[in-house]
């Protein structure tokens, strides 16, 4: 594998964990997104997918993208009365985002971006030393 190559593959890797920190950040945002009104469905957390693939022109395999799934998992409900969303148990229905795994994914997401990024840094020294062989 060369050089580019190696650069090309960290690439992929870095664009699919930017991707997923972008995830994370929304359901982040959105944690306390009730409904507006009564039976109307809050936010519902979001989960990246990746796909990997082989590139003929790389030599090897990518990480891509795919589509978001949704958390399916239940609702968190709050005793609110007088919320414009309280049902007629005066209960709140509150997005199925759990803070602590949001930050545990989001950290997860930086060490792997912060993995790729060593890739690319090392593999630019790596070129610099070659050069500096030749040169010399």
């Amino acid at each position: 594998m060369d050089f580019n190559s190696s650069l090309r593959i960290a690439a992929t890797g870095l664009h699919a964990q930017t991707a997923r920190m972008r995830v994370i950040a929304e359901n982040l945002a959105n944690t306390d997104s009730a409904g507006k009104a009564p039976g109307e469905e809050p936010y519902r957390r979001r989960i990246p997918t990746f796909q990997a693939s082989f590139d003929a022109d790389v030599g090897g395999r990518i990480v891509e993208v795919g589509r978001l799934a949704y958390d399916m998992s239940d609702f968190t409900s709050r005793y609110e009365p007088g919320h414009p969303a309280a049902d007629a148990t005066d209960y709140v229905q509150y997005p199925n985002v759990n803070p602590l795994i949001e930050a545990m994914d989001m950290r997860e997401a930086q060490r792997t971006y912060e993995a790729n990024l060593n890739v690319v840094t090392v593999t630019r020294q790596m070129l610099g030393r070659t050069l500096d062989i030749l040169r010399g």
